[in-house]
C-alpha cells in the first residue's frame, strides 16, 4: 500500500486577527494541509518558521515592525531548505511585487483569491513551482521591460552550460518540465537535473527565482507572460 505523503506544514502571517484566523481555518479544511502556527507580524513569522519548520508561509506584506518583505528576505537568506513564501496582499503595486520576489518569495496572490485557487497555490508553491496572479504577472513584466538587464545578473549566466542556459530560458518562458523535455527531446529526469544545476550554480531557491534571474539578465525579453 502506498504511504500517504506528509501534510504541507503552513504558517499564516497577517497583522489582522480575523484575516489570519480565517485563512488558517480555511486551509485546515484540506486533508493535506496542516497550519502549524499563525503570526501577527514579520518578526513573529520568522521566529515561528525557525521553531516549527513549515513548508509554506502565507505572508502579508504590510505588517507593523518587520514587514512581509523583510521577513521573506530573512527566511530566504537563513537556509536553502527554508519555507517557501507565498505573498498574500490587497496591494498589487509593482514595487511590492518586484521587492517580494527579489527578497525570495516563491509566489504572489491577491487576498481576493478564491478558496480553490488558494489551495492550488499552496500546493504549487510547496512543490517548488512558480506562481503569480495573472494581473500581477503583467505588471511585473512591464517592470522588467523598464529596468532592462542588470550586468551582474548577465555575468552570472556565464557559469551555465549552453544546455543549462537553454533550459533556463524555457523555464522563464513558462514551460513545465514535461514541456521542456518534449521541446528538447530529452527525458523529464534530464530536465530536472538541468534545472537543479541551474538553481545551484546561480544560488537560487526555486523556479520563481530562476524566472527573475532570466529576466534580470536579459536572457528573456519581456514580451509575453512567463507563467
Amino acid at each position: 500500500m502506498t504511504a500517504t505523503p506528509p501534510a504541507v506544514r503552513i504558517v499564516v502571517a497577517d497583522d489582522h486577527l480575523v484575516v489570519r484566523t480565517g485563512f488558517a481555518e480555511l486551509l485546515n479544511t484540506q486533508p493535506d494541509f496542516d497550519v502549524v502556527g499563525t503570526a501577527s507580524d514579520g518578526a513573529e513569522a520568522v521566529r515561528f518558521c525557525r521553531e516549527l519548520s513549515p513548508d509554506v508561509v502565507l505572508m502579508d506584506i504590510r505588517m507593523p515592525g518587520t514587514d512581509g518583505i523583510e521577513a521573506t528576505r530573512q527566511l530566504a537568506g537563513s537556509a536553502a531548505a527554508g519555507p517557501r513564501v507565498l505573498i498574500l496582499t490587497t496591494f498589487d503595486l509593482d514595487e511590492y511585487v518586484y521587492d517580494a520576489l527579489r527578497a525570495g518569495a516563491s509566489g504572489f496572490l491577491l487576498k481576493d483569491v478564491t478558496a480553490e485557487r488558494l489551495f492550488d497555490a499552496v500546493r504549487v508553491i510547496a512543490a517548488g513551482e512558480a506562481l503569480l496572479a495573472p494581473a500581477v504577472t503583467r505588471r511585473l513584466i512591464s517592470e522588467f521591460a523598464q529596468l532592462g538587464p542588470k550586468p551582474a545578473a548577465s555575468a552570472a549566466l556565464t557559469t551555465l552550460t549552453p544546455r543549462e542556459t537553454q533550459v533556463l530560458r524555457l523555464v522563464a518562458e513558462g514551460l513545465s518540465n514535461p514541456e521542456i523535455a518534449g521541446r528538447l527531446t530529452v527525458t523529464e529526469e534530464t530536465v530536472k537535473t538541468h534545472v537543479s544545476r541551474v538553481l545551484n550554480k546561480l544560488g537560487l531557491r526555486d523556479r520563481t527565482q530562476a524566472v527573475v534571474a532570466a529576466y534580470e539578465s536579459g536572457l528573456v525579453v519581456p514580451r509575453s507572460r512567463p507563467f
